[in-house]
């Protein structure tokens, strides 16, 4: 199964899957000297230190191309935007330091799914580069040519420090066979990298570059799309396929309209869930703030039957402004209570106060200590998804029961209300915009009866309906005691 990235964050980092802890360009050594032409670009939310997100590569003197998937996944998921604090640093090994750095004004994507139709997209720069652009391939690359790989990918398998190299790696491969790659989309993507996958990108690579020689200068002939499977080559997007698109763009006949955004602020994430800042009535500006999301959220869940209290947690969390960047960072420093069992919710107590994140901006929704009633509109704020849904409570249901767990007076919203994976913990707010009546949690995906991710009803008398598609929150009242 093709892997092309993978969420963690406020705006997903983009990075492509790989089966066992590699060398970032694995089978590769340190660059001798940078690439003038290509570069990092740097976002506020990577996990890294030195901001590097994915590879890029100057196109023209205002423009550079990196993979779709790593300009779509800003929060909002717009297919054409501006980016807030977005940068490219071009020629340096170093993805941290040197180079020549220039903010990023705008991006704008192939497509809105980009690795179903084409994984590329181009960022406009706020002032030309220096640099001479990358020469563009006149052909598609004949299987057998070879190719040089560079990159700042992961040198691990996890999210440390120490699995994010500073320097600049390189390798010499091959272009293979469509067939070397599963999942490959052969007219417009290119399989490149050993055919064991010992020399290949890795996690972090997306968007850098596979270049060709002609002559004495390089031409960019792909770049980085996602992972084909373990011990295989990795799938690049053909840039020959793509520049009549990228032409189009460069020169102003092609200019969309920005993608409309959603107002997602004060929308937060925590691992891969959704979440938001809370207070109560008894709530002071100096207290450490509160944190709400789902149970199942929670590292170790919760058992049947269990509740966690006051347990020590360190995760770190991200916080959105309006249009979803990041606007502050946290961490847990304790979980003042979880449990999936009678309700599916979680509070963690943060490591600033409330007057801490206020002063950087961020919103802090108010928990309300009354349950939404059936026809009462509210708006489920996810992060996870990018999106802030407009639903009804269609109904609130007595019990709601899960692959061994059972949630009492659920709400179960209307059937155009959508939210979905990643939008578990998000905050369910009324119409005010400021008061939470529940957070999201689940959703019958399957049709199946009471199984993972297929909840079921119970009815008092314990008649069991199953509604596939319907969508469940959870009413927080309860926690309003426990600040």
């Amino acid at each position: 199964m093709r892997k092309a990235l993978l969420a963690t964050t406020l705006a997903a980092i983009a990075v492509i899957g790989s089966g066992t802890p590699a060398l970032a360009i694995r089978g590769g050594v340190e660059a001798a000297a940078a690439y003038p032409f290509s570069g990092s670009l740097q976002r506020p939310d990577s996990p890294r230190e030195d901001g590097h997100t994915c590879g890029v590569t100057l196109v023209a003197p205002g423009w550079a191309v990196t993979a779709g998937h790593c300009t779509r996944n800003n929060p909002s998921l717009a297919q054409v935007g501006r980016p807030k604090d977005w940068s490219v640093r071009l020629g340096s090994t170093d993805a941290g330091s040197g180079g020549e750095v220039i903010a990023v004004e705008r991006f704008i994507t192939y497509s809105p799914h980009p690795v179903r139709d084409g994984d590329i997209g181009l960022l406009k720069l706020k002032r030309r580069a220096k640099a001479q652009p990358v020469a563009l391939p006149a052909a598609r690359p004949a299987e057998g040519t070879t190719a040089r790989i560079i990159g700042w990918g992961m040198t691990c398998g996890e999210r440390r420090p120490e699995c994010y190299p500073r320097k600049l790696r390189e390798a010499d491969t091959a272009v293979q066979p469509a067939r070397a790659c599963d999942g490959i989309a052969a007219g417009r993507e290119l399989c490149i990298g050993a055919p064991d996958g010992s020399v290949a990108a890795t996690n972090m690579d997306s968007g850098g570059p596979a270049l060709v020689r002609d002559g004495a200068r390089w031409v960019m002939a792909g770049l980085v799309s996602g992972a084909a499977g373990d011990a295989m080559p990795v799938i690049y997007t053909d840039v020959h396929h793509f520049l009549g698109w990228i032409g189009d763009v460069v020169t102003g006949r092609l200019d969309p309209p920005d993608t409309p955004v959603p107002d997602l602020e004060g929308a937060a994430s925590i691992g891969g869930c959704s979440a938001s800042v809370v207070r109560t009535g008894r709530t002071r500006n100096d207290d450490p703030a509160l944190l709400l999301t789902n149970g199942h959220c929670v590292p170790q869940r919760p058992a049947p039957g269990e509740t966690l209290e006051d347990v020590p947690v360190d995760l770190p969390v991200t916080i959105g402004d309006r249009q979803g960047y990041l606007q502050a960072r946290a961490r847990t420093t304790r979980l003042v209570h979880a449990t999936m069992s009678g309700t599916d919710t979680a509070l963690f107590r943060l490591d600033q106060t409330y007057a801490q994140l206020r002063a950087k901006g961020v919103k802090v929704f108010r928990l309300s200590d009354r349950p939404a009633r059936p026809g009462d509109r509210v708006d489920i704020i996810s992060s996870g998804n990018g999106k802030r849904f407009e639903c009804t409570i269609e109904a609130v249901v007595p019990h709601l029961r899960e692959e061994g767990y059972t949630q009492d007076n659920a709400y179960r919203y209307d059937s155009a209300c959508g939210p979905s994976h990643g939008g578990s913990g998000a905050p369910i707010v009324l119409v005010d915009g400021v008061t939470v009546v529940g957070v999201h949690s689940t959703g019958n995906d399957n049709g199946e009866q009471c199984t993972a991710n297929n909840p079921c009803e119970v009815a008092p008398d314990g008649t069991v309906t199953v509604r596939q598609g319907a969508r469940y929150g959870q009413q927080v009242g309860h926690l309003t005691r426990l600040s």
